[in-house]
This record gives structure tokens, sequence and C-alpha cells, in this order.
């Protein structure tokens, strides 16, 4: 006579289904984190890109309109109004980036003027701004 002995499993293949459930579901977590990351890192870089073609829009503005550019200096925490000549590319900056504070300081030298332009903005209240600075000389059309 040939007879089989079945042994219980005592529930093992539940245990097996309800572990390998339990990493399924730490990795989506993991997964759903890296793309709540990424996504804050890409707005990140796009504003960065918004704050350098902003500066980069001013220096031109800037270096086309030499002989006023004492007038450009700009410093938002004394909450004064621009000049007249910045106010367009400060409204369109704002307009790129909600929030944003500027900075430009001009400093005239012999041969050429160092322009420094600081934007910054904050991603959510609370955290650190994040900072675009830009440093650039132009060259004085005639010396002083």
């Amino acid at each position: 006579m040939n007879t089989i002995k079945y042994r219980k499993q005592g529930g093992g293949a539940m245990v097996e289904a309800i572990v390998a459930v339990i990493l399924l579901a730490v990795g989506l977590i993991g997964t759903v984190g890296m793309q709540a990351r990424s996504y804050a890192a890409i707005n990140d870089a796009g504003m960065r890109a918004e704050a350098t073609l902003a500066a980069d829009r001013l220096i031109g503005i800037m270096n086309n309109d030499y002989d006023n550019i004492d007038n450009y200096a700009f410093k938002q925490a004394d909450k004064k109004d621009p000049a007249s000549s910045l106010k367009p590319w400060l409204a369109e900056t704002m307009a790129m980036i909600p929030g944003a504070g500027v900075d430009v300081v001009v400093a005239r030298g012999a041969t050429q003027t160092q322009v420094d332009i600081t934007i910054a903005w904050q991603r959510r209240k609370g955290d650190e701004p994040n900072k675009h600075s830009m440093t650039t000389y132009i060259m004085n059309p005639r010396p002083l």
C-alpha cells in the first residue's frame, strides 16, 4: 500500500504574500517620494533659468542705456520705488518669478562698471530662499 502523508503548511504561503505586499508598498512609497523630489528639482531649475534670462535681459538693457546706468541700482529691502527705467524689467521679472526679491548693485570704475544682480525666490514658506547671482562688467564707452 502506497500512502502519501500530507503536511500542513500552517499559513506559510499567506505570510509570504503579506511580506511581498509590504515590500511592494515600501517600494511604491519610495517611488512616489522620488517623484516629488524630482518635481521640486525641476521647478527650482525652471526658476533658476528664468532668473538667468531676466538678469541677462537687464544687462542688455543697461548696456544700451549706459549714460543712465546708475539709475538701475536697486535694493528691494530699502522699500523704495525703482527708477522708471527699471520698472518694466522688474514687473516682467516678478511675473515670471512670483515673490522674487531683486538687488542690483552698480559700481563704476575708471574703465568698466561692475554690475551685480541677485534674484532670490522661495519655493515653499519656511524654506531657505534660493538665490541666483550674476556679476558682469560693462566697459565704459569713454574713460571717466
